[in-house]
């Protein structure tokens, strides 16, 4: 019978504004899983559960069972999910956590769970989260400027507008949003303290950025919005942590798979699948390797994968999505 083991910090009630969520390469997520070895599934992001109940689904149908472990640090989420989850059969279990996924190995650890057979991970923003005014994330919808993936979170998007000196809130601007004009734009936010309103933040960034540069590109307020998100749920710094944990927690044949948005997501993925993947690292005039390395991994998808023409005409957000796995070729002690 399938069971749902909820662990003390899940709250909250479901409940949802906006459409519904739609995964992103459900079906390559779903084949790259449905093939990993018998064991416990992580997705560590996740969400309404989209992905998650179509992998349990595929490996109950494989293995005759499947176990997953599910984290988010929303506990709107996690409601959602479990909810969902408790739809998906008898054939599995489910245990979720309301934590942050850089914490996977200390949830492991705390169930007793040595290897998993798969570990998914979904970064950037999820559609839930856009779609409610009342969270801040989005540009379009006015609401407070909260930004906060965890309501928890000791500071919120309006806390970084309203007290960092310019230049620190243009460091954040440059380094998580790419965005050219982060002085200026700085220096309007500044000036039109206090803001408040994700409408009002977004008016004075579009004020801030050049006539022309503003007819091209999107909306003017996307890389800022960006930024802030990034730098308020320490998104990066997570990211940087949870990669080589994740590597080491996958069993022999185990899948880690990763959906990535923006560059700054892309890059460290890309970066820790190729070390991972590497072997001897001896000069090549060495006719004897000296270094014992080998590889951890092998690439399952080493040029990452886009969603095509037809998934993002129904989905429009699936546009920037881009998928790389790798999987684990030996398990160490």
């Amino acid at each position: 019978m399938a069971s749902t083991m909820t662990l003390p910090e899940q709250h909250g009630a479901p409940g949802s504004s906006g459409p519904p969520h739609v995964p992103v390469l459900l079906d390559r997520v779903v084949a790259l899983f449905a093939d990993a070895p018998e064991g416990v599934y992580l997705d560590g992001t996740l969400g309404a559960a989209g992905h998650a109940a179509a992998v349990l689904e595929a490996r109950a149908r494989r293995h005759g069972r499947a176990s997953l472990v599910g984290l988010d640090r929303d506990p709107h989420a996690l409601a959602l999910a479990e909810t969902r989850l408790a739809r998906v059969g008898d054939a599995v279990e489910t245990t979720l956590v309301r934590t942050r996924f850089d914490a996977l190995g200390e949830v492991l650890d705390g169930l007793g769970i040595e290897r998993v057979a798969g570990i998914f991970l979904d970064l950037g923003i999820s559609s839930m989260h856009v779609d409610e005014a009342a969270r801040g994330f989005s540009y379009r919808q006015d609401g407070p400027l909260d930004m906060r993936m965890d309501p928890d979170l000791p500071r919120s998007a309006a806390d970084l507008v309203n007290q960092l000196e310019p230049r620190e809130l243009a460091r954040i601007l440059r380094r998580f949003g790419d965005e050219r004009f982060a002085d200026r734009i700085a220096r309007a936010v500044v000036a039109a303290r206090p803001l408040t309103r994700t409408t009002e933040l977004a008016e004075v960034v579009r004020n801030a950025i050049p006539a022309a540069a503003r007819r091209t590109g999107g909306h003017p307020a996307t890389r800022t919005f960006q930024a802030l998100r990034i730098a308020v749920n320490g998104e990066l710094e997570a990211l940087e942590q949870v990669l080589p944990a994740a590597l080491e927690r996958l069993a022999t044949g185990g899948v880690l798979a990763v959906l990535s948005y923006h560059s700054l997501e892309d890059r460290p993925v890309k970066r820790a699948f190729a070390a991972a993947a590497t072997g001897c690292v001896c000069p090549p005039n060495l006719p004897v390797c000296a270094c014992g390395r080998t590889p951890l991994v092998e690439h399952v998808i080493r040029k990452p994968e886009r969603p095509d023409a037809d998934e993002v005409a129904v989905n429009p957000r699936a546009t920037a999505a881009r998928l790389r796995a790798v999987r684990r070729l030996e398990s160490h002690p």
